[in-house]
């Protein structure tokens, strides 16, 4: 049979091959280049969005930082190296607040914030410190996610928290969560960074539960950018 997997459904069932023991209902981040969104995880095939970016996914926001500071693209993992050479505090970095939407994210501004400080600082011949921009950018991207992660999973009463995508590869949003996680009481499941990224074993694993539910395409299914979750 011919079985269609809506991507972030594929990221988060990465953790089912990671977790054997993990079984909805959780709460989930789903962080990665195309989205960054807040869910609630009822079961395998029924998925609520609490809460998503306004604008840039935190993904992407990543691969812009990385290329303003001459890395190399995808940009994640080398601005993950070079943040843990840095001074999270070198840098102060806005944070994104949407009034009457707790669990919606905004990294534009963030984005910009960077881009226009390493473009002044080049346009003064002033030298950027490259490890402490990228260490405060981490800490911001973080501080914007995992708070707000939190929060959702406490109203819903979910002791359990899922992470996934590429993004979640990031050592400080895995620290963070780790952290938080522990505060709370909290069991914390986090793929391991081989199924962070696209695969298509994440791909395989939720194919099993959309056929198990029964949905199943004939040979003209399409791809579609904008599916609904």
């Amino acid at each position: 049979p011919l079985v269609p997997v809506h991507h972030i459904r594929g990221h988060i069932a990465a953790n089912y091959l990671a977790f054997p023991e993990l079984e909805p209902p959780f709460l989930c981040l789903a962080i990665y280049g195309g989205n960054t969104l807040i869910a609630d995880v009822r079961d395998y095939t029924d998925i609520r969005i609490l809460g998503s970016t306004r604008d840039d996914a935190a993904g992407e926001c990543f691969d812009k930082t990385a290329r303003v500071l001459g890395l190399p693209y995808p940009g994640g993992k080398p601005l993950d190296e070079l943040s843990q050479q840095g001074d999270d505090t070198r840098y102060a970095m806005p944070q994104s607040h949407i009034e009457g939407s707790p669990y919606d994210m905004s990294f534009s501004g963030l984005k910009t914030a960077v881009i226009n400080l390493v473009h002044g600082a080049q346009q003064r011949g002033e030298e950027i410190d490259r490890p402490g921009l990228a260490a405060s950018f981490c800490k911001a991207v973080s501080e914007s996610l995992v708070p707000r992660t939190m929060a959702a999973a406490r109203e819903l009463g979910y002791k359990k928290i899922v992470v996934a995508g590429g993004v979640a590869a990031n050592s400080r949003i895995r620290r963070d969560f780790a952290a938080a996680a522990e505060r709370e009481g909290a069991t914390l499941y986090i793929p391991p960074l081989k199924l962070c990224g696209d695969n298509a074993a994440m791909i395989g694993a939720q194919a099993y539960y959309e056929y198990l539910a029964g949905s199943t395409a004939g040979s003209d299914l399409n791809a579609y950018a904008t599916k609904e979750l």
